[in-house]
């Protein structure tokens, strides 16, 4: 099978497009590189795999022509849809760039497929669409009510591919994942934003003698050690559940979502003290204030991807923080 995958320059992108080509998939990748890096889409050039990289299109989904000659005679029978931009806070500063580039260039992804007559798709959602939950861990049936522009483009779109299944029989999986970690176990690919946002590389970054520490925000939360919990699932683990449901839609499956989450938590200081395990590094570490809106716990209730789909996390928080301080040793290396 033929798949395209926008955003596949980018970190969860470029991981499930190793995933695809490691199960025979033959991927064409679609990134403007405004996040995506082009050095990943090098590494992805030069790999060898059961499945081939039939290319690397600069294609931005808010120019509808160039995207319609991207699908123009490739053959491609599904999609995997990761191109977006996903900082909260930026969302929330600058809201017209969200919605104008998350759900203007999706609908122009989906008129798109129409016109080639694809109608499978694979939607990377997020946990923000349900923003304070009533209860955890969640579960898919639970109220969705984003608090950010962030995640209602993110649910906006969901509710876009409900009809555009109602009206013209496009389906969709909407995985909406909890908090991303680790990096390739071969380190070909892994986390490679700027500015870095996530809290396993941000502690990583701290132990290559750059003068910065860790900053934690807010240790009087009602947890088990007064630092918020998450839900942390490994980056393979998600590339895994993209084709797995990228092979549900190929068997019928209709359109729904899925959480994508380990069922469990971990403290913000149990990560901190995992990453000083692992990099038998003491890494400095300054406890700030609360930031608003952040709830104490989030972790998701995966029961219906176990169930529906066949996926359930295999891999630990242990091993996402080796593969990620790997790869931050790798680029550190680069670097020099």
């Amino acid at each position: 099978m033929k798949v395209l995958v926008t955003g596949g320059a980018g970190y969860i992108g470029s991981h499930c497009s190793i995933a695809l080509m490691e199960k025979g998939y033959d991927v064409l990748i679609l990134d403007n590189f405004c996040v995506g890096r082009e050095e990943i889409a090098t590494a992805l050039k030069d790999l060898e795999l059961p499945g081939k990289l039939l290319g690397v299109i600069k294609v931005d989904l808010g120019d509808p022509d160039c995207l319609k000659k991207a699908f123009d005679k490739r053959g491609i029978e599904a999609v995997v849809h990761f191109a977006a931009f996903s900082q909260v806070g930026e969302s929330m500063s600058d809201p017209k760039r969200y919605y104008r580039n998350n759900v203007g260039g999706t609908m122009n992804l989906l008129d798109s497929m129409l016109e080639v007559g694809v109608k499978k798709i694979v939607f990377s959602s997020t946990a923000a669409v349900y923003g304070e939950p009533d209860r955890v861990p969640i579960k898919e049936e639970q109220p969705v009510r984003p608090i950010n522009p962030y995640g209602r483009t993110k649910l906006m779109i969901e509710r876009i591919m409900d009809d555009y299944d109602a009206a013209y029989g496009l389906r969709s999986v909407r995985l909406r994942y909890f908090n991303v970690a680790g990096a390739d176990r071969l380190c070909r690919v892994g986390e490679w934003h700027d500015p870095e946002t996530h809290l396993i590389p941000n502690i990583l970054k701290s132990t290559f003698g750059d003068g910065k520490g860790f900053e934690l925000y807010g240790n009087d939360y009602p947890t088990r050690d007064g630092t918020c919990v998450r839900d942390y699932v490994n980056v393979e683990d998600l590339a895994d559940a993209h084709i797995l449901a990228l092979e549900y839609l190929s068997k019928g499956g209709r359109t729904d979502c899925f959480n994508i989450g380990t069922n469990d938590g971990s403290t913000v200081m149990e990560v901190f003290r995992e990453c000083e395990n692992v990099t038998g590094k003491k890494i400095p570490l300054t406890v700030m204030s609360r930031r608003p809106g952040d709830p104490a716990t989030l972790t998701a209730d995966n029961s219906k991807a176990r169930t529906t789909l066949g996926w359930e996390p295999k891999r630990t928080l242990r091993q996402s923080i080796e593969t990620a301080y790997a790869w931050e040793e790798k680029r550190h290396k680069t670097k020099r």
